[in-house]
């Protein structure tokens, strides 16, 4: 496994990120970037380099650079987010990964498509239909991975934000959510209700070790009894703009 991931720094205009389905609550920008540079410290605690996306202080939710691409293989689909207030913040990642030698392509318009909306485990690529991506982004993604081995399934979706805002995937692919959020979860043939909806959010360090909220400790506990090495991080400030932490880094290969 590829240990690299891009990162980038909260704005100081955090408090002013977008939201959909939770109400606002006050933001602590000093712990928020306390909080992120401790994420930061726990992808290099577990060997992984991070390579930072240029701030873009005018952009509220920029730290979310999940969202501005889709990686698979050495391949970097740069998306079209839905939010017209997000569009601009592409601009650093596309440069990014250019400077880095991935090969580029693009959503485009009448497409829409936001990272956060793209779960893939195993050569599927699942991608959440309803809220910021549409129709138009998820066939021009399959267009762009699919001539690479990718399947691309559509998962229509009412409750959340981010298809990944609900599920992840462990590292055998058994798929992680909260049943609240959750459309449909018999879309998955390996589906695990966990108890906690910070829970069901996981980034994968390696084959037996997930990163996850320290916000959900029931859930950890769950992880652990599958034989799996849990690495928490505190993501407060962050799950109050409906974040989490798949949001904060995108890995280069998988």
């Amino acid at each position: 496994m590829n240990r690299r991931a891009l990162v980038r720094r909260p704005s100081p205009r955090l408090a002013e990120g977008l939201l959909t389905h939770i109400d606002r609550i006050p933001i602590d920008i000093d712990l928020a970037l306390q909080q992120w540079n401790g994420y930061v410290a726990a992808l290099h605690a577990e060997g992984w380099e991070t390579v930072e996306v240029p701030p873009a202080p005018e952009s509220p939710d920029s730290v979310f650079v999940e969202d501005t691409v889709v990686m698979y293989a050495d391949l970097a689909v740069i998306t079209r987010p839905g939010a017209d207030e997000r569009k601009p913040e592409t601009a650093g990642t596309e440069r990014t990964l250019r400077e880095l030698g991935y090969r580029l392509a693009h959503i485009e318009a009448p497409g829409t498509l936001d990272g956060g909306d793209v779960l893939k485990h195993d050569g599927t690529v699942w991608v959440g239909l309803g809220g910021r991506s549409n129709q138009s982004g998820v066939d021009q993604l399959a267009g762009h991975v699919e001539p690479l081995g990718a399947h691309v399934v559509a998962i229509p979706m009412t409750k959340v934000l981010h298809l990944k805002s609900a599920v992840t995937a462990l590292p055998d692919g058994t798929v992680v959510g909260f049943d609240e959020l959750v459309d449909d979860p018999t879309v998955w043939s390996r589906y695990l209700a966990v108890p906690e909806e910070s829970g069901a959010h996981v980034v994968l360090l390696d084959e037996n070790t997930v990163l996850m909220s320290a916000s959900a400790p029931r859930t950890r506990q769950v992880y652990e009894e599958r034989g799996l090495r849990v690495v928490a991080v505190d993501m407060t400030e962050f799950e109050k703009l409906e974040g989490c932490v798949t949001c904060l880094s995108v890995r280069l290969r998988d």
